[in-house]
């Protein structure tokens, strides 16, 4: 620290003692006081000023060069706050406490991020394994087309590709819909949504998948809401892949919409092999597979998270009612306030 920044920072102090020894000097001359004793009063008082701005100036830099060669010292400079000299004075024990209060800040965000950067790297590496299978099953199929003598139809190895495609088609759309998730916002458009036509779209897309597993699709939402339709549809798939990966014994879904006095719930209810107890109250929950998912090798437990994640943007109540053996709903909860009926 520089003594002219030093005193260039004290001027209104130093204008102050320059009046004040103006006045006293004016005072004193009224008085009748000798003009060597004002003097003498005026040497004093300039000598105990550059007296007390000398060892002021002397105990800041001081302080400022240990707290400049500490941060010098540190890797990690934001925490520069936990590490700051003592100091007797009011404004420095304040600028510490602010500084450790930011710093705290700063520490939990960078926390955040690398736990998102964890999170994402894990979903990634879950991602790309559970990718490989369709990719995997579209070349064995694309090998057995061309092998002489083939007795399977080209018809009907044209349908499993096309299968296989839309798995992977699914799996695509999960990860941007992940990559793109914090910055949703961007992406809305909110307004009056067809339902039904939402659920036809969301079975038609998985026409093959559902044929594949001899699935009973019904549709019947009567009501209409005030939401982003192309978010909604995504979260009616991510239910309906969910349910396809575990139903049973001829499988049947249903969409349907049920009025309340506050709003409509949209129900997506299945009769597979239902969700434990105690899988229930977690199956939201970023990663989370259960007992189900552990048996099923290849799940990231990822899409019921990103569907929970996209309701909580469009202020949407997600939850699910489940009894083992007997099947599972998921529900949707419109708010009076974003819906109109028909």
């Amino acid at each position: 620290m520089r003594p002219g920044l030093f005193l260039k920072d004290r001027f209104l102090l130093l204008l102050l003692h320059v009046v004040c020894m103006g006045l006293l000097s004016a005072f004193l001359g009224l008085t009748g006081y000798e003009e060597e004793k004002v003097l003498l009063i005026l040497c004093a008082w300039l000598l105990i000023l550059t007296a007390w701005l000398t060892v002021t100036y002397l105990q800041r830099k001081k302080y400022f060069d240990e707290t400049a060669q500490i941060l010098e010292k540190m890797e990690q400079k934001y925490l520069l706050g936990e590490l700051l000299p003592v100091s007797f004075r009011l404004e420095d024990r304040l600028y510490r406490q602010m500084l450790r209060r930011s710093n705290k800040s700063v520490i939990e965000r960078i926390r955040q991020l690398e736990e998102e950067k964890r999170e994402y790297k894990e979903f990634i590496e879950s991602w790309v394994h559970e990718i490989k299978a369709p990719i995997t099953g579209v070349t064995l199929l694309c090998e057995n087309g061309r092998r002489a003598g083939n007795p399977v139809p080209a018809g009907e190895i044209l349908r499993d590709v096309s299968l296989e495609n839309q798995k992977i088609e699914n799996l695509v759309e999960q990860v941007l819909y992940y990559a793109r998730m914090e910055k949703v916002y961007q992406d809305f458009f909110i307004r009056e949504t067809d339902l039904q036509e939402i659920a036809k779209e969301v079975f038609g897309k998985n026409r093959l998948l559902l044929i594949g597993r001899q699935v009973r699709a019904e549709v019947s939402c009567q009501h209409r809401v005030y939401t982003d339709g192309k978010w909604i549809a995504f979260i009616l798939n991510q239910m309906v892949l969910n349910s396809i990966k575990y139903c049973a014994d001829r499988p049947v879904f249903r969409i349907f919409t049920q009025p309340y006095e506050k709003g409509v719930f949209l129900i997506f209810e299945d009769n597979g092999t239902g969700i434990p107890p105690e899988d229930l109250p977690r199956i939201f929950e970023k990663g989370f597979t259960g007992s189900n998912g552990r048996a099923r090798q290849g799940a990231t437990g990822m899409g019921l998270y990103l569907s929970r994640r996209l309701c909580e943007k469009l202020d949407v109540r997600i939850f699910a009612e489940s009894v083992p053996g007997a099947g599972t709903r998921m529900i949707l909860e419109f708010p009076v306030s974003s819906y109109r009926s028909e």
